[in-house]
């Protein structure tokens, strides 16, 4: 840690509980397909009616929304009712405004690394919703940015670190997502630890690898920093 002069968290699944909400949601999406086709039949359609859907929507409730909507259209045969789209609309709102959960050791955390490192919460998604997750986390004070972006890959951790005037070198990054919160930081040349999380949305799953620069962990502690 010697070297390190920044540190970013992801935050959704990292520091704060999230894909457990679209789960329930993708759970009664189910339930209502459950007339016209399997559970894993409907559930495997709104995951390609989503990734389908990334390029041009990005992430977040919103997009989830319209793609409950659209998959449901597709899956019932255009048969849906006004009742029946308004019940997927409530199900896709239902992971809007949830009450923040903070994980197990985030606050002390983030709390001690504040007072040591300069820190970055650096998510992805809708700008209005991430920023209302900030605010009512309760610990958006003891980071020095937020960067709330549209996708996280190489030139978006690129940014950050050229923002900072800092090198690759000298930034980590910690997340619980291999595809967008460690294999770019990786790629580039930064640090990164790896938490993964107990329900991963499979669209962030992919092969993971072993690195020098990175650390793979059960849980968030002071000890990954070098701090007892």
């Amino acid at each position: 840690m010697n070297n390190i002069k920044l540190i970013a968290f992801d935050a959704d699944d990292t520091l704060w509980v999230n894909e457990y909400h679209y789960r329930r949601a993708e759970e009664q999406f189910c339930e209502m397909m459950s007339r016209y086709c399997s559970a894993e039949e409907a559930n495997n359609a709104l995951l390609r009616v989503e990734k389908d859907n990334l390029p041009l929507l990005g992430y977040g409730s919103k997009p989830f929304i319209i793609s409950l909507i659209e998959c449901g259209i597709e899956l019932s045969g255009k048969t849906l009712t006004n009742d029946d789209i308004l019940r997927l609309i409530e199900i896709g709102k239902n992971t809007i405004g949830q009450k923040i959960e903070l994980l197990p050791s985030v606050l002390s955390v983030i709390e001690t690394l504040s007072k040591k490192y300069p820190l970055v919460l650096a998510t992805k998604g809708d700008l209005k919703e991430q920023e209302s997750k900030v605010k009512r986390s309760g610990i958006a004070d003891f980071f020095s940015a937020v960067e709330i972006m549209s996708e996280k890959n190489r030139e978006s951790y690129l940014k950050i670190v050229d923002a900072h005037n800092i090198q690759p070198h000298e930034f980590l990054m910690v997340g619980n997502s291999f595809k967008s919160d460690i294999l770019p930081v990786l790629e580039i040349g930064g640090n990164a630890i790896y938490i993964p999380s107990d329900i991963t949305w499979a669209h962030e799953i992919v092969e993971e690898i072993e690195h020098p620069n990175l650390v793979k962990a059960d849980k968030l502690s002071l000890n990954l920093f070098g701090i007892n």
